[in-house]
């Protein structure tokens, strides 16, 4: 059996993808309503019984705050913004920064971009 939780966090930015046909509107500079999901499991629970305390994904929110919204992510980011590359990067931060119980796992980390679509990356 495995238990899971998630937490979603919205941020507002722009970007324009290269290496599109020519006329591609994603080639433009645009903006979206971005929202990402961390997942988390645990086979066992703690405490009063959570995966994690939600709390303990609060630093994902500041993260995305001060490096994300309201920013051009291609200025922000290493590679490529597309969501899959923004879903990859968001899960590495996630993986080195959130102080997780030992019994919990980051899962997945889970980007859209627009309410119908989205990009998950877990390793």
């Amino acid at each position: 059996m495995t238990f899971r939780i998630g937490k979603r966090f919205t941020f507002e930015a722009a970007h324009h993808l290269a290496g599109l046909p020519e006329g591609h509107k994603c080639g433009r500079l645009h903006g979206h309503s971005y929202t990402v999901e961390v997942v988390v499991t645990a086979i066992e629970l703690t405490g009063p019984g959570f995966v994690a305390d939600f709390a303990d994904l609060a630093p994902v929110k500041q993260h995305l705050a001060e490096h994300f919204d309201h920013q051009a992510l291609n200025a922000s980011l290493d590679v490529e913004p597309t969501s899959e590359n923004l879903a990859r990067c968001l899960f590495e931060w996630c993986a080195t920064n959130l102080a997780l119980p030992t019994t919990a796992a980051l899962e997945a980390v889970r980007v859209s971009e627009t309410p119908a679509t989205w990009a998950e990356y877990r390793p």
